[in-house]
Parts: C-alpha cells; sequence; structure tokens
C-alpha cells in the first residue's frame, strides 16, 4: 500500500499515525477495538491501584487497599472491565466463525488460528517465572515470597483458559440466549448462600458467569442489541440488581477480591458480578456512537490499534511490570507506595506516583516480548499492513483477538 503521506518523513510518526488510518477499511467497526483497548487497560490499572506487595523484613506478602479502605470499593467497579472484553470476544467470535463458514474454512482452521494467537505470548511468560521462581528458591528465598509472586504473575491465566474454551464452543453458542446462563449462576448462587451447598458448586459459575457477557456479544452479532433501548435494559437492570444485591443480599461491595474477605465476587464469579457486568455491557453498548466518532481522529485510532495488537502481552505482563518494580525497588528501602502497608491516603498518593514507573517497565516488557504474539510477522513489517476487508477480518495491525 502506497504511503498516504508522501510529504512527511517515512519513519515520522505522524506518518506512521496516518498510514494506520489510511489501510484501516471504511466499513470496520472501530468502537469494537476501542471497546476492546479499554477493557485490557481498565484491568491492567485496576490491579496496578489494588495490588500491594508489602515488605515486611522476612520476605513479601500480597496485600490490597480495599482490605482496610473499603470505601475505596468504587475503584473495583471502574477498573474491573472483564465483562466488556467477554462481550467483544463473543462478538468477533461469532462474527469470525460466520465469515469462515462463508469462506468454506474448516471449524478445526478457524480455531486453530484464534487459539495460536491467544496463547502464543503465554510460553513465554511461563519460561521467565519457570526460571525466575527457581533461581529465587535456588538463592534462599522465602516460599511465602515466591509463591506469592508466581502467583500473581500467572493468575491472569485462569481467563485465557475461559477465554478459550468459550470460543471453543463458540459454534453451540451463536443462538444461545443470555437468559441461559444467568439462571445458572443464579441457581448457583443459591444453593451456595441461600442452601448450604458446598463452596466448591461456586466454580460451575466460573464458565456461565463469563458466558452471560459472551452470549451477549453474539447477540450484539445476530442485531439483537442494535437499540439503544438495549443498552439502557442492561445499564439500569443490571445496576439495580447489583445495588439491591450488594444491600441486602450481603453480597460484598467490591468487584475483585480482597485478602481475608470471606466471599469473593470475582474468584468465583458471583450472582453480583454477573449483574454489574450487565451493567458494564449495557454502559459499552450505549457508547458505540461516541467511540465511532472518537476513532475517525487518526491519533486516537493509531493507538487503540497499537493497543489490540498487543493485548495479550499488555495483560499477560503487566503484574511481571508491578513485581519486577517493586524488586528494584527494595535496593532502596522500603518505598511508600511501592512496599509499605496500603492503609491510609498517603497509600494511595504515592501508588498512583508509581503508575508511570509501572508503565514505563511494561513498555520494556512489550518491546522484549510482543514479537511472540505477532507470531510469524516478518521483520521490518510494520504496523500497518495492508488487508482486504474478506482476508480474515484483519487490518492495521489491529486484528481480532
Amino acid at each position: 500500500m502506497a504511503d498516504p503521506t508522501p510529504a512527511l518523513p517515512r519513519g515520522s510518526l505522524r506518518a506512521a499515525v496516518a498510514r494506520i488510518d489510511a489501510a484501516t477499511p471504511k466499513e470496520r467497526d472501530r468502537a469494537v477495538d476501542a471497546l476492546r483497548a479499554l477493557a485490557i487497560l481498565g484491568v491492567v490499572l485496576g490491579h496496578w491501584l489494588v495490588t500491594a506487595l508489602v515488605a515486611d523484613g522476612t520476605g513479601l506478602h500480597a496485600a490490597s487497599p480495599l482490605q482496610d479502605m473499603p470505601w475505596l470499593s468504587p475503584v473495583s467497579w471502574a477498573f474491573q472491565t472483564l465483562a466488556v472484553f467477554f462481550l467483544v470476544g463473543g462478538h468477533v467470535a461469532t462474527r469470525g466463525y460466520a465469515s469462515a463458514r462463508a469462506r468454506g474454512e474448516t471449524y478445526g482452521r478457524w480455531l486453530t488460528a484464534r487459539l495460536s494467537r491467544l496463547f502464543r505470548p503465554v510460553l513465554a511468560v511461563l519460561t521467565l517465572w519457570t526460571v525466575t521462581a527457581a533461581l529465587l528458591l535456588f538463592t534462599g528465598a522465602d516460599h511465602p515470597t515466591v509463591h506469592t509472586l508466581v502467583k500473581l504473575a500467572l493468575s491472569p491465566m485462569w481467563f485465557l483458559l475461559v477465554f478459550a474454551a468459550l470460543t471453543a464452543a463458540t459454534p453451540l453458542l451463536t443462538r444461545l440466549h443470555p437468559l441461559w446462563p444467568l439462571v445458572v449462576v443464579l441457581h448457583v448462587d443459591l444453593l451456595r448462600f441461600g442452601l448450604g451447598a458446598p463452596s466448591w458448586l461456586g466454580w460451575v459459575n466460573l464458565a456461565a458467569g463469563w458466558l452471560v457477557p459472551y452470549s451477549l456479544g453474539a447477540a450484539w452479532t445476530r442485531g439483537e442489541l442494535d437499540r439503544r433501548r438495549a443498552g439502557w435494559l442492561l445499564l439500569t437492570g443490571g445496576t439495580a440488581a447489583t445495588a439491591a444485591l450488594v444491600a441486602w443480599a450481603g453480597y460484598p461491595a467490591s468487584m475483585v477480591g480482597v485478602p481475608g474477605a470471606s466471599v469473593s465476587n470475582l474468584n468465583p464469579p458471583t450472582l453480583a458480578a454477573v449483574t454489574f457486568g450487565l451493567a458494564q455491557c449495557g454502559l459499552a453498548l450505549l457508547l458505540r456512537e461516541r467511540l465511532r466518532r472518537a476513532m475517525r481522529r487518526p491519533v486516537a485510532w493509531a493507538a487503540v490499534a497499537l493497543v489490540n495488537l498487543s493485548a495479550m502481552t499488555i495483560f499477560l505482563w503487566h503484574q511481571t511490570a508491578l513485581m519486577a518494580t517493586t524488586a528494584t525497588g527494595l535496593l532502596a528501602g522500603r518505598l511508600p507506595g511501592l512496599h509499605t502497608l496500603p492503609d491510609g491516603l498517603d497509600w494511595v498518593a504515592a501508588r498512583l506516583a508509581w503508575l508511570p514507573v509501572f508503565a514505563l517497565v511494561l513498555a520494556c516488557c512489550w518491546a522484549t516480548f510482543r514479537s511472540c504474539e505477532r507470531g510469524g510477522v516478518r521483520r521490518g513489517s510494520r504496523v500497518v499492513r495492508a488487508h482486504s476487508p474478506q482476508r480474515r477480518g484483519t487490518t492495521a495491525g489491529a486484528r481480532h483477538v
């Protein structure tokens, strides 16, 4: 594809932004990419804000500011955005599978292509942390510290397993009404919290809970959520149901797990987490038109395209970036907001100041490991590549995950 801005130096940022914009087919729904980027960045920021590694003299242990400052729970409402990711994932997978069938592509080939992009970056994370854990243990680090670090580093992978399972089941889910998995979640919680059923039963919700927004994505593909009325119904209904569950049914206000809490809304998902996700999905649907208008700006679209290109790399390495900063900072002693107990506003202020450092370290991880996600991209290939709309629906390096 010819450079759309020949008067500019080819290596300039402005020229690169213009090429990304020009390489994007007109019919591409840029709001889908924007929602995915917002969901990924929301999870990253949420983890950086509510995850603390406290140095206690013998090692590091995990803590959360939500434990001592429960009034910060709204932070989890803003940054626990996994439901939006599953909404977009269901929409893209359903549309992609229909397109593959129309081209005569087999289910196996379609699924292999999707899952290879999803799991390629995982091997690098597993390798690095296997070596790191072995070295820490060999050099005498205490086992609880190593366990804490490895758990934080690998915990994002549960999400990939659930997402992969739902992706594999996409042909069976294309016509599934979201009400059915919601009913399953409701009954599981009634059995657990109302009738004293064993707690392990809650793990049924790990699939059923995330199937709700995923099947909403399939409904979006079918055109059933095109009217704004659907978005408002999800937003208001989900908000009201979540508020009622928190106020009168005893569900935690935090939408992420809090150390020491008897019930976590996320691990496994509860009915409150699912209704909250419905509200988020409704808001996402209502924002589509505004996002489409915003994505007409080349700079905004280029940023979103770059995030989507490395979505899994960003997701898998963001906890490592936090831990690398924390470990390096120990060389200077116990630093506020990094190694101290998250029990006051001073910690919050200090943690906010550390966010740019986490982002810088994550950028280094991205620069080092992004090739693992891109797989077979040839050396010298740019983010901008010309794709026809019929070629796997990809464009401008912002391929749908």
